[in-house]
């Protein structure tokens, strides 16, 4: 059977991305160090603090892998600013050295939109310069750069998925798409920015499909995951008014952009072209599935 290391395997994409190897017939074992998943065949969980060196050197001198899916990073509050940013640019290489030492042949990290600059607004993994402003955009940008070379001089299979904006299941509450949802299903007024900014949005089952195929492939590098089908955010928010009957009042311009920029869509044709995958779930099927979810979930 197939074996893979996984770290952020509990986590908003992980937690996909795990459903996918094990339906695949990988053998998953993740790393968590507070949350983990309900037991399940083939899935073997590991508490390991990543960003103590002393216990991941010691992981590796112990247990020897030949394939790692490196999702672990920071995502709490104030995510693209917060100085803890370095500490994982920091372990990341330790991890992928550790890794290296023991016998590693294929890694992939997920890497991040917020790695492009944005002005640009059609994002294309040749052509797009890496010069975000972001401390957590420069922290995965320097990572990739560092890891591309290091991979290709000790013949590593170098993956590196950057992701896009996504929603679905275990998505943060008080993200655009479930906090929307949420106060719709209860009836509540919705506060929401104007909503004009253009966006690009896959489904997490989708990106964790994408991130899989990736994996299996024999290409290396960097890879868009994302629709390349622009859509303007209030296109979002007045579709979930439709699937949820919502009959209040949605309060644009209620609250401030969290961003400024207005287009940011990426191409996928790398991904689609030399990797196979399309997209299998539609945004309005996609929102109709969260909806039902958060229903749910609320219950």
């Amino acid at each position: 059977m197939k074996k893979v290391l996984v770290t952020g395997y509990s986590g908003f994409i992980g937690h996909s991305v795990t459903n996918e190897l094990l339906n695949r017939g990988y053998n998953v074992v993740g790393l968590y160090s507070t949350h983990k998943l309900p037991e399940q065949k083939n899935l073997t969980q590991i508490r390991l603090d990543l960003l103590n060196k002393s216990e991941v050197d010691t992981f590796f001198t112990n247990n020897h892998f030949e394939n790692l899916i490196h999702m672990a990073w920071y995502l709490g509050p104030k995510c693209h600013i917060d100085n803890i940013n370095m500490a994982w640019l920091e372990m990341s290489l330790c991890l992928l050295q550790s890794f290296y030492k023991t016998g590693g042949k294929k890694f992939l990290c997920n890497g991040t939109i917020s790695e492009y600059d944005f002005s640009y607004g059609y994002l294309s993994e040749n052509k797009t310069p890496l010069n975000n402003n972001s401390l957590h955009g420069k922290c995965k940008a320097s990572l990739y750069s560092i890891a591309s070379v290091f991979c290709q001089q000790n013949n590593i299979d170098f993956k590196w998925p950057r992701i896009f904006n996504l929603y679905g299941p275990y998505e943060k509450p008080n993200r655009l798409m479930p906090s929307v949802i949420n106060s719709m299903l209860i009836g509540n007024d919705v506060r929401v920015s104007d909503c004009l900014k253009i966006q690009d949005y896959l489904h997490v089952f989708d990106v964790a499909r994408g991130i899989v195929d990736i994996f299996e492939s024999k290409v290396n590098g960097a890879v868009n995951v994302c629709s390349n089908n622009p859509i303007k955010l209030r296109k979002i928010v007045e579709t979930i008014a439709d699937i949820t009957n919502f009959k209040g009042d949605i309060l644009w311009g209620a609250i401030p952009s969290s961003f400024d920029d207005p287009f940011v869509v990426g191409s996928n044709k790398i991904l689609t072209e030399n990797i196979g995958w399309s997209q299998n779930i539609s945004l309005e099927e996609g929102l109709s599935m969260a909806s039902e979810w958060w229903r749910k979930f609320n219950v």
